[in-house]
Protein backbone atom coordinates (compact mmCIF):
# COMPACT_ATOMS: atom_id res chain seq x y z
CA UNK A 1 0.00 0.00 0.00
CA UNK A 2 1.34 3.43 -0.88
CA UNK A 3 2.70 5.48 2.02
CA UNK A 4 0.49 8.20 3.52
CA UNK A 5 1.25 11.26 5.64
CA UNK A 6 1.73 10.27 9.29
CA UNK A 7 -1.12 12.49 10.47
CA UNK A 8 -3.54 11.00 7.98
CA UNK A 9 -2.40 7.45 8.70
CA UNK A 10 -3.25 8.09 12.36
CA UNK A 11 -6.69 9.41 11.40
CA UNK A 12 -7.40 6.37 9.25
CA UNK A 13 -6.11 4.04 11.93
CA UNK A 14 -8.59 5.48 14.41
CA UNK A 15 -11.43 5.56 11.92
CA UNK A 16 -10.92 2.35 10.02
CA UNK A 17 -9.02 -0.16 12.13
CA UNK A 18 -11.88 -0.90 14.59
CA UNK A 19 -14.11 -1.51 11.60
CA UNK A 20 -11.77 -3.91 9.75
CA UNK A 21 -13.38 -3.82 6.31
CA UNK A 22 -11.68 -6.73 4.63
CA UNK A 23 -14.10 -9.55 3.88
CA UNK A 24 -17.00 -8.29 5.96
CA UNK A 25 -20.46 -7.02 5.23
CA UNK A 26 -21.96 -3.72 6.42
CA UNK A 27 -21.37 -2.95 10.11
CA UNK A 28 -24.09 -3.66 12.64
CA UNK A 29 -26.07 -0.76 14.13
CA UNK A 30 -24.41 -1.32 17.51
CA UNK A 31 -20.95 -1.23 15.95
CA UNK A 32 -21.87 1.90 13.99
CA UNK A 33 -22.90 3.62 17.23
CA UNK A 34 -19.60 2.68 18.89
CA UNK A 35 -17.62 3.98 15.93
CA UNK A 36 -19.49 7.28 15.93
CA UNK A 37 -18.59 7.85 19.58
CA UNK A 38 -14.93 7.10 18.86
CA UNK A 39 -14.93 9.51 15.91
CA UNK A 40 -16.57 12.47 17.57
CA UNK A 41 -13.30 14.24 18.38
CA UNK A 42 -11.19 13.10 15.41
CA UNK A 43 -10.43 15.13 12.31
CA UNK A 44 -12.20 13.77 9.22
CA UNK A 45 -10.33 12.97 5.98
CA UNK A 46 -10.59 14.75 2.62
CA UNK A 47 -12.09 12.96 -0.42
CA UNK A 48 -8.69 12.70 -2.11
CA UNK A 49 -7.24 11.14 1.04
CA UNK A 50 -10.00 8.53 1.06
CA UNK A 51 -9.26 7.66 -2.55
CA UNK A 52 -5.54 7.29 -1.81
CA UNK A 53 -6.13 5.13 1.25
CA UNK A 54 -8.71 2.78 -0.24
CA UNK A 55 -6.85 2.47 -3.52
CA UNK A 56 -3.93 1.11 -1.52
CA UNK A 57 -6.18 -1.30 0.37
CA UNK A 58 -7.81 -2.52 -2.85
CA UNK A 59 -4.45 -3.00 -4.54
CA UNK A 60 -3.10 -4.91 -1.55
CA UNK A 61 -6.12 -7.22 -1.66
CA UNK A 62 -5.92 -7.77 -5.43
CA UNK A 63 -9.13 -5.93 -6.30
CA UNK A 64 -9.12 -5.05 -10.03
CA UNK A 65 -9.35 -1.41 -11.13
CA UNK A 66 -8.57 -0.24 -7.61
CA UNK A 67 -8.42 3.49 -8.31
CA UNK A 68 -11.49 3.52 -10.54
CA UNK A 69 -13.46 1.53 -7.97
CA UNK A 70 -12.84 3.85 -5.04
CA UNK A 71 -13.30 6.95 -7.20
CA UNK A 72 -16.76 5.69 -8.15
CA UNK A 73 -17.56 4.97 -4.51
CA UNK A 74 -16.43 8.36 -3.21
CA UNK A 75 -18.12 10.27 -6.05
CA UNK A 76 -21.35 8.31 -5.48
CA UNK A 77 -21.32 9.13 -1.76
CA UNK A 78 -20.71 12.80 -2.61
CA UNK A 79 -23.55 12.67 -5.17
CA UNK A 80 -21.43 13.17 -8.27
CA UNK A 81 -21.27 11.07 -11.45
CA UNK A 82 -17.49 10.79 -11.48
CA UNK A 83 -14.63 11.79 -9.22
CA UNK A 84 -13.38 14.15 -11.91
CA UNK A 85 -16.73 15.96 -11.94
CA UNK A 86 -16.64 16.73 -8.20
CA UNK A 87 -16.82 20.42 -7.51
CA UNK A 88 -13.89 22.18 -5.87
CA UNK A 89 -16.03 22.82 -2.80
CA UNK A 90 -16.37 19.05 -2.28
CA UNK A 91 -12.66 18.40 -2.72
CA UNK A 92 -11.59 21.23 -0.43
CA UNK A 93 -13.44 20.12 2.68
CA UNK A 94 -13.47 16.93 4.77
CA UNK A 95 -16.20 14.36 4.35
CA UNK A 96 -18.82 14.05 7.06
CA UNK A 97 -18.97 11.17 9.52
CA UNK A 98 -21.96 9.76 7.67
CA UNK A 99 -20.17 9.98 4.32
CA UNK A 100 -17.06 8.33 5.75
CA UNK A 101 -19.11 5.48 7.15
CA UNK A 102 -20.88 5.03 3.80
CA UNK A 103 -17.54 4.89 1.98
CA UNK A 104 -16.39 2.22 4.45
CA UNK A 105 -19.47 0.09 3.92
CA UNK A 106 -19.38 0.31 0.13
CA UNK A 107 -15.64 -0.35 0.09
CA UNK A 108 -16.18 -3.45 2.22
CA UNK A 109 -18.49 -4.84 -0.46
CA UNK A 110 -15.95 -4.06 -3.16
CA UNK A 111 -13.29 -5.86 -1.12
CA UNK A 112 -15.61 -8.85 -1.27
CA UNK A 113 -15.29 -8.54 -5.07
CA UNK A 114 -18.82 -7.29 -5.59
CA UNK A 115 -18.95 -5.51 -8.98
CA UNK A 116 -18.86 -1.74 -8.61
CA UNK A 117 -22.19 -1.51 -10.47
CA UNK A 118 -23.87 -3.47 -7.67
CA UNK A 119 -21.91 -1.64 -4.97
CA UNK A 120 -23.26 1.78 -5.92
CA UNK A 121 -26.58 0.40 -7.21
CA UNK A 122 -26.62 2.16 -10.57
CA UNK A 123 -24.71 2.43 -13.84
CA UNK A 124 -24.75 4.51 -17.00
CA UNK A 125 -25.61 2.83 -20.29
CA UNK A 126 -25.33 5.18 -23.26
CA UNK A 127 -27.38 8.20 -22.15
CA UNK A 128 -29.41 6.34 -19.50
CA UNK A 129 -28.70 5.82 -15.80
CA UNK A 130 -30.02 2.41 -14.79
CA UNK A 131 -30.66 0.78 -11.42
CA UNK A 132 -28.38 -2.22 -10.88
CA UNK A 133 -29.20 -5.11 -8.53
CA UNK A 134 -27.57 -8.51 -8.10
CA UNK A 135 -27.83 -11.04 -9.59
CA UNK A 136 -29.19 -9.41 -12.77
CA UNK A 137 -26.63 -9.34 -15.58
CA UNK A 138 -24.62 -6.11 -15.79
CA UNK A 139 -24.62 -4.58 -19.30
CA UNK A 140 -21.13 -4.31 -20.82
CA UNK A 141 -19.65 -1.68 -23.16
CA UNK A 142 -19.97 -4.11 -26.07
CA UNK A 143 -23.73 -4.09 -25.62
CA UNK A 144 -23.75 -0.32 -26.03
CA UNK A 145 -22.21 -1.01 -29.44
CA UNK A 146 -25.00 -3.48 -30.17
CA UNK A 147 -27.63 -0.81 -29.49
CA UNK A 148 -25.81 1.72 -31.67
CA UNK A 149 -25.66 -0.89 -34.45
CA UNK A 150 -29.42 -1.52 -34.23
CA UNK A 151 -30.12 2.21 -34.39
CA UNK A 152 -27.80 2.86 -37.33
CA UNK A 153 -28.93 -0.14 -39.37
CA UNK A 154 -32.61 0.56 -38.81
CA UNK A 155 -32.22 4.22 -39.73
CA UNK A 156 -30.37 3.22 -42.88
CA UNK A 157 -33.04 0.69 -43.75
CA UNK A 158 -35.98 3.08 -43.40
CA UNK A 159 -34.28 6.15 -44.87
CA UNK A 160 -36.84 7.87 -47.15
CA UNK A 161 -36.05 7.32 -50.79
CA UNK A 162 -33.99 4.22 -50.15
CA UNK A 163 -34.70 1.01 -52.02
CA UNK A 164 -35.78 -0.82 -48.87
CA UNK A 165 -38.05 2.02 -47.76
CA UNK A 166 -40.29 1.49 -50.79
CA UNK A 167 -41.56 -1.72 -49.23
CA UNK A 168 -44.85 -0.92 -47.47
CA UNK A 169 -43.99 -2.89 -44.33
CA UNK A 170 -40.65 -1.13 -44.02
CA UNK A 171 -42.28 2.25 -44.50
CA UNK A 172 -44.77 1.51 -41.73
CA UNK A 173 -42.01 0.25 -39.45
CA UNK A 174 -40.13 3.49 -39.88
CA UNK A 175 -42.97 5.31 -38.14
CA UNK A 176 -43.49 3.01 -35.15
CA UNK A 177 -41.19 -0.04 -35.05
CA UNK A 178 -42.21 -3.00 -32.92
CA UNK A 179 -39.21 -4.51 -31.13
CA UNK A 180 -38.73 -7.77 -29.22
CA UNK A 181 -35.82 -8.16 -26.82
CA UNK A 182 -35.02 -11.67 -25.66
CA UNK A 183 -33.28 -11.74 -22.28
CA UNK A 184 -33.87 -8.17 -21.16
CA UNK A 185 -31.82 -8.28 -17.92
CA UNK A 186 -31.72 -4.72 -16.59
CA UNK A 187 -33.66 -3.41 -19.59
CA UNK A 188 -30.64 -1.55 -20.98
CA UNK A 189 -31.20 -2.48 -24.63
CA UNK A 190 -34.99 -2.10 -24.68
CA UNK A 191 -35.05 1.21 -22.84
CA UNK A 192 -32.25 2.69 -24.95
CA UNK A 193 -34.17 1.84 -28.13
CA UNK A 194 -37.41 3.25 -26.70
CA UNK A 195 -35.55 6.45 -25.89
CA UNK A 196 -34.10 6.69 -29.40
CA UNK A 197 -37.31 5.82 -31.25
CA UNK A 198 -40.10 7.86 -29.58
CA UNK A 199 -42.91 6.06 -31.44
CA UNK A 200 -41.56 2.54 -30.99
CA UNK A 201 -42.96 -0.16 -28.76
CA UNK A 202 -41.06 -3.00 -27.11
CA UNK A 203 -41.87 -6.44 -25.80
CA UNK A 204 -39.09 -7.44 -23.39
CA UNK A 205 -38.89 -11.02 -22.12
CA UNK A 206 -36.68 -12.75 -19.59
CA UNK A 207 -37.19 -16.05 -17.82
CA UNK A 208 -35.78 -14.72 -14.53
CA UNK A 209 -38.12 -12.87 -12.16
CA UNK A 210 -35.29 -10.65 -10.87
CA UNK A 211 -34.57 -9.41 -14.39
CA UNK A 212 -38.22 -8.74 -15.17
CA UNK A 213 -38.58 -6.79 -11.93
CA UNK A 214 -35.47 -4.71 -12.58
CA UNK A 215 -36.47 -3.90 -16.16
CA UNK A 216 -39.86 -2.79 -14.87
CA UNK A 217 -38.25 -0.57 -12.22
CA UNK A 218 -35.90 1.00 -14.75
CA UNK A 219 -38.72 1.61 -17.22
CA UNK A 220 -40.72 3.38 -14.53
CA UNK A 221 -37.73 5.40 -13.39
CA UNK A 222 -37.16 6.59 -16.98
CA UNK A 223 -40.91 7.14 -17.58
CA UNK A 224 -40.93 4.67 -20.47
CA UNK A 225 -43.29 2.13 -18.89
CA UNK A 226 -46.23 2.99 -21.18
CA UNK A 227 -44.44 1.75 -24.32
CA UNK A 228 -42.94 -1.48 -23.03
CA UNK A 229 -44.52 -4.84 -22.22
CA UNK A 230 -42.33 -6.85 -19.86
CA UNK A 231 -42.93 -10.58 -19.58
CA UNK A 232 -41.41 -13.38 -17.55
CA UNK A 233 -41.13 -16.04 -20.20
CA UNK A 234 -38.68 -18.61 -21.58
CA UNK A 235 -38.73 -18.28 -25.35
CA UNK A 236 -37.10 -21.71 -25.68
CA UNK A 237 -40.11 -23.45 -24.17
CA UNK A 238 -42.88 -21.72 -26.12
CA UNK A 239 -42.49 -18.88 -28.59
CA UNK A 240 -46.16 -19.03 -29.64
CA UNK A 241 -46.99 -17.26 -26.38
CA UNK A 242 -45.50 -14.10 -27.87
CA UNK A 243 -47.68 -14.12 -30.99
CA UNK A 244 -50.49 -12.39 -29.11
CA UNK A 245 -48.28 -9.28 -29.14
CA UNK A 246 -48.14 -9.25 -32.98
CA UNK A 247 -45.21 -9.78 -35.31
CA UNK A 248 -42.22 -7.54 -34.74
CA UNK A 249 -39.89 -5.50 -36.94
CA UNK A 250 -36.75 -6.13 -34.90
CA UNK A 251 -35.55 -8.90 -32.61
CA UNK A 252 -32.52 -7.99 -30.52
CA UNK A 253 -30.69 -10.01 -27.90
CA UNK A 254 -27.50 -10.27 -25.92
CA UNK A 255 -28.12 -13.91 -25.04
CA UNK A 256 -26.06 -16.16 -22.77
CA UNK A 257 -23.26 -17.17 -25.13
CA UNK A 258 -20.30 -18.23 -22.99
CA UNK A 259 -19.04 -21.75 -23.66
CA UNK A 260 -19.66 -24.00 -20.67
CA UNK A 261 -15.96 -24.84 -20.34
CA UNK A 262 -15.11 -21.13 -20.14
CA UNK A 263 -17.40 -20.36 -17.20
CA UNK A 264 -14.93 -21.46 -14.50
CA UNK A 265 -12.29 -19.00 -15.74
CA UNK A 266 -14.50 -15.92 -15.29
CA UNK A 267 -13.57 -13.26 -12.74
CA UNK A 268 -14.73 -13.63 -9.12
CA UNK A 269 -16.95 -10.56 -9.56
CA UNK A 270 -18.90 -12.47 -12.20
CA UNK A 271 -18.92 -15.94 -10.66
CA UNK A 272 -19.90 -14.78 -7.17
CA UNK A 273 -22.57 -12.22 -7.99
CA UNK A 274 -24.03 -12.42 -11.50
CA UNK A 275 -26.69 -14.95 -12.44
CA UNK A 276 -24.99 -17.91 -14.19
CA UNK A 277 -28.15 -18.42 -16.24
CA UNK A 278 -27.41 -15.10 -17.97
CA UNK A 279 -23.93 -16.29 -18.92
CA UNK A 280 -23.98 -20.01 -19.74
CA UNK A 281 -24.72 -20.69 -23.41
CA UNK A 282 -24.25 -24.45 -23.17
CA UNK A 283 -21.45 -26.65 -24.47
CA UNK A 284 -20.71 -24.51 -27.55
CA UNK A 285 -22.39 -21.29 -26.39
CA UNK A 286 -25.05 -21.74 -29.06
CA UNK A 287 -28.00 -23.08 -27.05
CA UNK A 288 -29.92 -19.82 -26.65
CA UNK A 289 -28.76 -18.42 -29.99
CA UNK A 290 -30.25 -21.42 -31.80
CA UNK A 291 -33.44 -21.12 -29.76
CA UNK A 292 -33.86 -17.48 -30.78
CA UNK A 293 -33.12 -18.15 -34.46
CA UNK A 294 -35.53 -21.11 -34.50
CA UNK A 295 -38.34 -18.92 -33.17
CA UNK A 296 -37.57 -15.96 -35.42
CA UNK A 297 -39.63 -16.97 -38.49
CA UNK A 298 -42.74 -17.16 -36.30
CA UNK A 299 -42.22 -13.80 -34.60
CA UNK A 300 -40.64 -11.55 -37.22
CA UNK A 301 -42.30 -9.67 -40.06
CA UNK A 302 -41.09 -10.25 -43.61
CA UNK A 303 -37.73 -8.52 -44.08
CA UNK A 304 -37.57 -7.89 -40.36
CA UNK A 305 -34.15 -7.83 -38.71
CA UNK A 306 -32.38 -9.79 -35.99
CA UNK A 307 -29.40 -8.38 -34.08
CA UNK A 308 -27.37 -10.61 -31.75
CA UNK A 309 -24.29 -10.18 -29.59
CA UNK A 310 -22.23 -13.37 -29.69
CA UNK A 311 -18.86 -14.93 -28.94
CA UNK A 312 -16.23 -14.24 -31.65
CA UNK A 313 -16.31 -17.96 -32.53
CA UNK A 314 -20.02 -17.89 -33.25
CA UNK A 315 -20.40 -16.03 -36.58
CA UNK A 316 -18.94 -18.93 -38.55
CA UNK A 317 -20.91 -21.44 -36.49
CA UNK A 318 -24.16 -19.55 -37.08
CA UNK A 319 -23.48 -19.30 -40.83
CA UNK A 320 -22.95 -23.06 -41.01
CA UNK A 321 -26.06 -23.72 -38.92
CA UNK A 322 -28.20 -21.55 -41.21
CA UNK A 323 -27.00 -23.48 -44.26
CA UNK A 324 -28.52 -26.67 -42.90
CA UNK A 325 -31.74 -24.90 -41.86
CA UNK A 326 -32.91 -23.17 -45.06
CA UNK A 327 -36.51 -23.58 -43.92
CA UNK A 328 -35.99 -20.72 -41.45
CA UNK A 329 -35.72 -18.29 -44.38
CA UNK A 330 -33.04 -16.25 -42.62
CA UNK A 331 -30.17 -14.45 -44.31
CA UNK A 332 -26.97 -13.48 -42.51
CA UNK A 333 -26.56 -9.88 -43.66
CA UNK A 334 -23.39 -8.93 -41.81
CA UNK A 335 -20.97 -9.63 -39.01
CA UNK A 336 -19.75 -6.54 -37.17
CA UNK A 337 -16.66 -6.19 -35.00
CA UNK A 338 -16.55 -4.72 -31.51
CA UNK A 339 -14.16 -2.00 -30.31
CA UNK A 340 -11.48 -4.67 -29.80
CA UNK A 341 -11.72 -5.79 -33.41
CA UNK A 342 -13.46 -9.09 -32.56
CA UNK A 343 -16.45 -10.34 -34.59
CA UNK A 344 -19.14 -9.72 -31.98
CA UNK A 345 -22.46 -8.79 -33.60
CA UNK A 346 -24.67 -10.59 -36.11
CA UNK A 347 -27.24 -8.91 -38.34
CA UNK A 348 -29.76 -11.29 -39.89
CA UNK A 349 -32.91 -10.69 -41.90
CA UNK A 350 -36.03 -12.72 -42.58
CA UNK A 351 -36.36 -13.45 -46.28
CA UNK A 352 -33.81 -14.02 -48.99
CA UNK A 353 -31.85 -10.85 -49.61
CA UNK A 354 -30.33 -10.65 -53.12
CA UNK A 355 -26.56 -10.42 -53.01
CA UNK A 356 -26.41 -10.57 -49.23
CA UNK A 357 -23.19 -11.70 -47.62
CA UNK A 358 -21.89 -11.58 -44.12
CA UNK A 359 -19.80 -8.45 -44.53
CA UNK A 360 -17.55 -7.20 -41.72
Amino acid sequence: MRSLPVSFSRILFNFLKPHAPIKIGPASKLHQSTLMKQRSSIELPMPTDLVSYWQGVFEAEGVPEAQTSIEYIVSYVLEAKTFQSLRAEHLSKPVTEQQLHQVEELSAWRLNRMPIQYVIGEWDFLDLTLIMRPPVFIPRPETEELVVLVIEEFQRKVKPGGAEHRDLAVAEASQCPMILEVGCGSGAISLSLLKKFPKSRVVAVDKEEAAVSLTRDNATRLQLQDRITILQHDILTNHNFLLRHNLVDIIVSNPPYIFKDDIASLAPEILSYEDPVALDGGEDGMQIIIGILSATPHLLKSYGDVFLEVDPRHPEMVAQWLQIHPDLDLSLIATHKDFCGKPRFLHLRKGKVPGSSARD
